[in-house]
């Protein structure tokens, strides 16, 4: 593990990292956040080695990840802990209530279709569609609301 990280950061949760992987496009997490940081608990529930330029921190608010745990899973509570300790720039959670809690402690949310929302914003992507398509075909729980919202969003 490192040290903590300068601010600026992006944390993120398991669900993108096992959804971005499980369709072989962690690279637009490389492509859209230099400084990505997971918890111990996010390295430990991916089971992945994770890539070198996704950093592994350690959480010093034990209290606050405590209180996290009572309402969300180990990897949720340690990926907000440690947004907040860090002053996060973002925070990548796909789970609503997660990033209902997460909001409330005014740290800014996106999740794995805003990821895609934004790679086609920068080129990165000329279409949202496949992604979803093939993140769904992955097992990766999209509503059809949202899947339709970031088709508008994105102009397809």
């Amino acid at each position: 593990m490192t040290s903590p990280t300068p601010n600026k950061a992006t944390v993120t949760n398991t669900s993108c990292l096992i959804a971005l992987e499980s369709i072989a496009r962690l690279d637009l997490l490389q492509a859209l956040y230099q400084n990505v940081v997971i918890p111990p608990a996010v390295a430990s529930e991916w089971g992945t080695p994770a890539p070198q330029w996704v950093k592994v921190i350690a959480i010093q608010n034990q209290a606050l990840a405590q209180a996290l745990r009572m309402q969300l899973g180990p990897g949720e509570a340690e990926a907000i802990t440690l947004a907040v300790e860090i002053s996060a720039n973002r925070l990548i959670l796909d789970d609503q209530r997660a990033r209902s809690i997460a909001t409330s402690l005014q740290v800014p949310v996106t999740g794995t279709v805003g990821i895609a929302l934004r790679a086609k914003q920068q080129g990165i992507l000329p279409l949202v569609r496949p992604i979803f398509d093939d993140l769904r075909a992955a097992g990766f729980w999209l509503s059809d609301a949202l899947y339709q919202q970031g088709l508008q969003l994105a102009g397809e």
